[in-house]
Formats: structure tokens, sequence, C-alpha cells
């Protein structure tokens, strides 16, 4: 190396040195050291102790409420990931068109999305009161009939955080209008010689084309659904009830790192959140190779 070379690198690394340094001490040091925690025994207080595999036998074996909370995120997932991107396209195709004041539609439907967190929560819990909420004065004055407990009941509890959670598809919305851009005008131009009406248009042109936008919000979804914490935190206040029945795996998580001070167990159940969201991630990528289409293949 030249020393015009070595005082370029030394540049660069001086420059490039205040985000290694962030780097290695609020994520690479905390990622080896949840590696190391989740084999001991570990309450912050007094120094970890080597327990090796222990707390993933007692997550499998011993902990009925791990499979609860397991079970209510897969069953939070599984409904509003695919709730969220059919209403997410239905608001796509209607804010697609050329209409008057359309970007003042678009803005109204996009704001929920930039509400902060906690804000949005305490609205959704006035919302859903059983008493004095919007939606059950609305049932009670059109329909006569007293409306559900919604995040007070047990049957209840779950649907009420997959109707929240469908409020925020707005920041979805919009990259399916970028992806609704990107769709030749030919192909319609095409499919009008064919006869083609509305629906084939939407299900031959419109729905193959977004199929890369769709695989990633499905995937920026599933993410965000396993890791759902702070509406039900909030909602909740922090206790996952009624009886656990929106216990959901970030909020026991939570529970045990921080209420029960047990960081190794914790460390363990991070650890297997991130295993079943890479699964879940290669499995719909592995899957993409079937539904995705990419324009000019």
């Amino acid at each position: 190396m030249t020393r015009m070379d070595c005082r370029n690198l030394r540049n660069g690394l001086l420059f490039a040195a205040p985000y290694l340094v962030g780097f290695a001490a609020f994520t690479l040091y905390p990622l080896i050291a949840s590696i190391y925690y989740s084999l001991c025994q570990y309450n912050v207080i007094k120094p970890p102790v080597f327990i090796g595999l222990e707390n993933f036998r007692t997550l499998f074996t011993e902990d009925p409420l791990f499979w609860k909370a397991l079970y209510n995120t897969l069953f939070f997932t599984a409904f509003s990931v695919p709730l969220g991107l059919c209403f997410s396209i239905g608001l796509a195709l209607l804010l697609n068109q050329k209409v008057r004041a359309m970007s003042v539609y678009r803005t109204v439907f996009f704001l929920p999305t930039i509400v902060p967190i906690v804000a949005s929560a305490v609205l959704w819990l006035w919302v859903l009161n059983p008493e004095s909420g919007l939606i059950n004065g609305l049932i009670r004055q059109f329909l006569g009939v007293d409306g559900p407990g919604w995040i007070a009941n047990e049957r209840w509890s779950k649907p009420s955080l997959i109707l929240m959670s469908l409020w925020g598809v707005g920041g979805a919305m919009v990259i399916f209008l970028a992806g609704l851009a990107e769709v030749p005008q030919s192909l319609y131009e095409v499919a009008d010689i064919d006869g083609a009406g509305r629906w084939a248009k939407f299900r031959h042109v419109t729905l193959p084309m977004l199929t890369p936008t769709i695989l990633f919000n499905l995937v920026m979804g599933l993410i965000g659904a396993f890791q759902y914490f702070t509406q039900v935190y909030v909602m909740t206040g922090g206790k996952g009830g009624p009886v656990d029945s929106t216990m959901l795996y970030a909020l026991y998580l939570y529970r045990n790192s921080f209420y029960y001070l047990r960081m190794g167990y914790a460390s363990a159940m991070a650890w297997l959140l991130f295993m079943v969201i890479l699964a879940a991630t290669l499995a719909v990528l592995a899957s993409s190779k079937k539904w995705v289409h990419y324009h000019g293949e």
C-alpha cells in the first residue's frame, strides 16, 4: 500500500469509528451476551451461573404459560397478517383511482401510521370500552343490542387486537400504491383488447404484478406480528389478561426479564423467538418461487 492508500484507510476508519464502536457496544456485544445468558441462571443481581440447556428444557416441559403465549402469538399472526395484506391492497386500489383531492384521502388513511403507538392504544381502549366505547355505542344505537366485551372478554380479546392492528395498514398501503404505479399500462391495454373485465384484469394483471410487493409486506408483517408488544402492554397494563388471553410471546418475554428478573430464561425465549421468525421468513421466501412474478421474467 502506498502512503496515500494508508492515509485514506486511516481516515476512513476514523470516520467509521463512531458507528463501529456503537455497533460493537450496543448490538454485537448484547447479541453475544444473550447467547451466553440463555445458557445461564441470571437475575442481574448475582453473577450468571452456567446451567446448559436447562432454560430451554424448562420452557418446553415445565412452563404452560410459554405454550399459551406462543399459541396467542400464532393466532394473532395467522389472522392479522393476511387481513392486513387484504385491507392494504384494497385501500391501495381505491386510492389509486383518478379522482379529485386524492392526495387528501391518501393522507387521511396514512395518518394512523404516524400516530404514537401508546396514544393509539389509549384511543382504542376508549373505542373498545364495553360500556361507553364508540363501537358498542353504535351497535346499541343501530342494532338495539349490547356489544361484546372486546378487550375485557376472554373470547373477544384477541379479535380486538387483530381489529386494532388493521388501523395501522397505512404504511403497507403506501408501498402497494408504489407497486401499482410500476404495473405496465401495456398489460392493461392488452387485457382491454382481449375483453377482460375489472375482476379479470385484477386477477391476471394487477395481482401477479403486485406479488413482489406482497412478498415484502408479508415478510415485514410476519416479523412485526411476532414481536407485537406495545399495544397489548398498554391495553392490559402489562398483565396479558383477561385469563392470559392476550399474553403474547413478546409480553411474556418482557415479564420474565423485567418483572421476575429471569434474564437467562428471557434470553432463551428471545432466541427461540428469533428461530421461529427465521423459520417463518425462510419458509415464505422458499415458497415465493412458486407465486412471485417479476416483470420481464
